[in-house]
């Protein structure tokens, strides 16, 4: 029986245009910034939740403890910006490039992500729990213990990056290519991975954890 190919993740096409550099302090809740260059600031504790980021580029800014939930970032670009528990819960992302980020602890809770490519750096205890995923790539970048449970993820792309203590309580999958993983370690949840394509050498490295939540044991 033939099978279908996986439909591969569309990418964001973005376009900026000249930018104008920020001259404000630190952002605003419920912001407006449009056409605006953030390069180099410390937006550390800032508090700019509901604000909306259209055409804007964000370069080498420090994103500390920021209070950006259900923030709107349409059509920008964020490059090397770091910081520890940034706080994006309930945001949207829309034909965004996240690149060469530095984060740990990021709050995604409940966003939505559409047309989004995560290109290089590290993220460590990402929480994407009940999130919205749709034509996300995450390329050669490090994820070390994402949380994706109870998410909905369609036509998602892992490719040459490392997929580390992986949680997918209940996480929905369609469309989700993994055979690009360098590395594919699953914590919690391997028995929902249905939606997805691996490798075989990914099936062989998963077998124990498969095994063990259908009680098979395996001797000699």
């Amino acid at each position: 029986m033939a099978t279908s190919a996986v439909r591969e993740a569309r990418r964001p096409s973005i376009v900026l245009p000249e930018l104008r550099p920020f001259e404000g302090r630190g952002l605003e809740p419920d912001g407006d910034y449009d056409g605006v260059r953030f390069e180099g600031l410390d937006l550390s504790g800032t508090e700019g939740g509901g604000a909306t980021f259209l055409d804007v580029g964000m370069y080498r800014c420090a994103l500390d403890e920021a209070v950006l939930g259900r923030t709107r970032f349409i059509d920008s670009v964020l490059e090397g910006v770091w910081g520890v528990g940034t706080k994006l819960a309930g945001a949207e992302l829309r034909d965004v490039e996240l690149r060469d980020a530095r984060l740990g602890g990021v709050q995604l809770h409940g966003a939505r992500l559409n047309r989004v490519l995560v290109r290089g750096g590290k993220i460590d205890c990402l929480n994407l729990r009940q999130a919205s995923l749709t034509d996300v790539t995450f390329e050669e970048c490090v994820l070390s213990e994402p949380d994706f449970s109870g998410a909905s993820l369609e036509r998602v792309t892992f490719r040459d990056c490392v997929l580390r203590r992986a949680e997918l309580h209940q996480v929905r999958l369609k469309d989700v290519d993994l055979r690009g993983a360098t590395e594919l370690d699953v914590a919690v949840g391997v028995e929902h991975l249905a939606g997805a394509v691996i490798t075989m050498g990914q099936l062989m490295d998963l077998a124990p954890a498969l095994a063990a939540q259908i009680g098979l044991r395996v001797e000699g």
